[in-house]
């Protein structure tokens, strides 16, 4: 069975006073043993001290992005080591802001995959359609073309050590969510076309909803079949909130 993961992107939001207040609160909550696997991701000047607050704890690290070079003259970027060396377990890859607002491209998040797999960290793979690819029925063609492009270039078996996050753009950060069953019906459709290429990577591959996930949805969304866990924005900036969806992925188990 696969586990529940719970991911928090806070984005460009925080503050060093909100960093000690949440972790501090979050390891408190997760030491009750009712949460599922959770990791946050904080803005990549705050890694470092959060690292130091999560030492010895259940709640892991992740970071938002990184570059798809280990070093040179980049200014402003961050490699995947650099990461690793902080701590971190975990990057989103391919978020749909940084797709449309740094113009990435299917090409440049499938070699942002394979550098984060190089430096021993799990890539959270997002994909995802726009609110027009929806309406005009192109939300399963251009997700699995999302997905295909990093396969093609990857290999299939690089997604035995990912997780694959499926934020419909038009949901993020809107209060919209798709609902549970329009999730299922994408998240299942994400794991055929992994099956296509492996079954066996397909059956075990952890696949997150981003998209308005809040404490009052949760639930519901976990109770599909092929949706295990979240990719959470704004809730996972409130720590009752936050605590509250890991506590119903676990419970989803």
């Amino acid at each position: 069975m696969r586990r529940k993961l719970v991911v928090g992107n806070w984005k460009m939001h925080g503050s060093q006073e909100l960093l000690r207040t949440l972790l501090t609160g979050l390891q408190a909550n997760a030491a009750q043993g009712d949460f599922a696997d959770a990791a946050v991701c904080p803005p990549a000047v705050y890694l470092a001290e959060a690292a130091t607050l999560l030492a010895d704890s259940a709640i892991s690290l992740g970071a938002q992005n990184l570059s798809q070079h280990e070093q040179g003259a980049y200014t402003g970027e961050v490699s995947g080591s650099m990461l690793a060396e902080l701590g971190c377990r975990y990057v989103i890859v391919g978020h749909s802001e940084r797709r449309e607002l740094f113009a990435e491209t299917d090409e440049l998040v499938a070699d942002k995959f394979i550098a984060a797999q190089r430096a021993g960290l799990t890539p959270i793979l997002c994909v995802g359609e726009s609110l027009a690819q929806r309406e005009a029925g192109q939300t399963l063609d251009f997700v699995a073309q999302q997905l295909n492009a990093v396969i093609a270039k990857a290999g299939i078996e690089a997604f035995s050590g990912a997780v694959l996050a499926y934020e419909p753009i038009w949901a993020i950060g809107t209060g919209m969510t798709a609902s549970p069953e329009q999730a299922q019906e994408v998240h299942q459709h994400l794991r055929q076309v992994v099956a296509q290429h492996s079954a066996a990577v397909a059956a075990e591959l952890q696949m997150l909803y981003g998209g308005s996930v809040n404490a009052a949805n949760a639930a519901q969304l976990f109770a599909q079949q092929d949706i295990d866990g979240a990719l959470v924005g704004g809730a996972s900036l409130k720590l009752d909130d936050f605590s509250v969806i890991c506590r119903a992925a676990q419970s989803s188990i």
